[in-house]
């Protein structure tokens, strides 16, 4: 493209005494950038606009905590301001915090897929929101794997936890604005939102055609390559196989001490699952599962993202893994204390694992997700905004 789109945040600072005489509080972390790289923080205060709160998810403010890692809250040495954890003691604005912002904005890089806990944080901010009266404006951003696709089970009930938040498949195809306003509307919470939308932006876009520079928003996240398998490759975090942190490739690459690479990448060749190659791959983690181990295993090559479906190629990865050497495979139990295993939680639905565990083949349970998403895919549709 010639011009990049124009993320809501650019929107906003053209006409920013939209925020005149408000206090104004700000969910963002790292990815929270203008097109030409400012932080939404320097950008928006530049423009006169008074902050005088920030709130960080998952991985923080500075969008550098490790996965998984409690963050606390502190203060921006910057700015002065203070910055909430909500990824912390409390994953939701408490009304504590929310005491002296008249107004609060929204602006994340979300990567389209369900387990990505932004998507959590934007339904509880929404919570604390319509809780408050404080009214919620959202930035909106790309889905950098396209506003189209969808893929996986709609989430269980039974299985919501921080990992899987709503009635949404695994790639839900919607923006983070349309996300809220599904959100808002579905779980029926009321809450005052807004949502500025993008410019130039269209449903069929990947990233790499928006003309935006990629920002990390989370460690696990360092490239766009990234996200286009993370919807079926971080189902490996809930076995005992390193899904590649710890490495340059987080989720491009699959691997365990006890794996013969040549034989895995050669099995799920034979398979012939659209888009994608595997090739053996030999590497050691430095930190997350089998630190300081060399690993043996497979990275995952696109070859035609059209043609991907990445939660597929997620549950055939590691169907073909057990099956190698199923006395060493394991799926790991939940982070949580009393809840389901981990995988359960990222899948959205036990059968996955069950059907993984027994040698059934995965079709038949595909089949009826793609069923379950086509009624999703009319369920959204009033939500839609491009």
């Amino acid at each position: 493209m010639s011009l990049p789109i124009t993320p809501g945040l650019d929107l906003l600072l053209a006409e920013p005494q939209r925020l005149a005489r408000q206090r104004v509080g700000l969910v963002t972390n790292a990815s929270g950038v203008t097109r030409d790289l400012r932080s939404n923080v320097d950008a928006l205060r530049a423009a006169g606009v008074q902050l005088v709160a920030l709130f960080g998810p998952e991985h923080g403010f500075s969008a550098a905590a490790p996965d998984g890692a409690s963050v606390a809250s502190g203060r921006d040495a910057r700015t002065g301001l203070p910055i909430y954890s909500l990824y912390g003691e409390t994953r939701k604005p408490t009304r504590e915090m929310l005491a002296n912002v008249d107004v609060l904005l929204f602006d994340l890089q979300d990567v389209g897929v369900r387990f990505y806990t932004y998507t959590a944080t934007l339904a509880l901010t929404l919570e604390a929101c319509a809780e408050n009266r404080v009214p919620l404006i959202v930035l909106d951003r790309p889905n950098p794997i396209n506003g189209n696709t969808l893929e996986g089970a709609i989430l269980d009930p039974a299985l919501q936890s921080f990992v899987g938040h709503g009635p949404l498949p695994i790639r839900y195809g919607m923006t983070i604005g349309e996300l809220a306003r599904f959100y808002n509307a579905e779980l029926n919470i009321g809450a005052e939102l807004e949502v500025i939308t993008m410019r130039g932006w269209q449903r069929a876009m990947w990233f790499d055609e928006t003309g935006l520079q990629w920002v990390p928003p989370s460690p696990g996240m360092p490239h766009f390559a990234t996200s286009v398998v993370y919807p079926g490759m971080c189902l490996i975090e809930g076995t005992n196989l390193s899904e590649g942190r710890g490495t340059a490739l987080p989720f491009e690459i699959v691997g365990a001490p006890w794996l013969d690479g040549h034989a895995l990448a050669e099995e799920l060749n034979a398979r012939q699952l659209p888009g994608v190659r595997f090739r053996p791959i030999t590497f050691t983690p430095t930190a997350s599962k089998h630190a300081q181990q060399t690993c043996y295993g497979v990275q995952v090559h696109v070859t035609n993202r059209e043609a991907l479906r990445a939660v597929t190629v997620g549950l055939h990865v590691i169907q073909a893994c057990r099956a190698q050497n199923p006395a060493r495979f394991e799926f790991l139990s939940s982070s949580w204390e009393g809840r389901p295993p981990h995988f359960d939680l990222l899948a959205g639905d036990a059968r996955a694992r069950v059907a993984l565990q027994t040698n059934q083949p995965l079709e038949t349970l595909l089949h009826e997700w793609e069923n379950a998403r086509a009624r999703f895919a009319a369920q959204r549709q009033k939500y839609l905004l491009y």
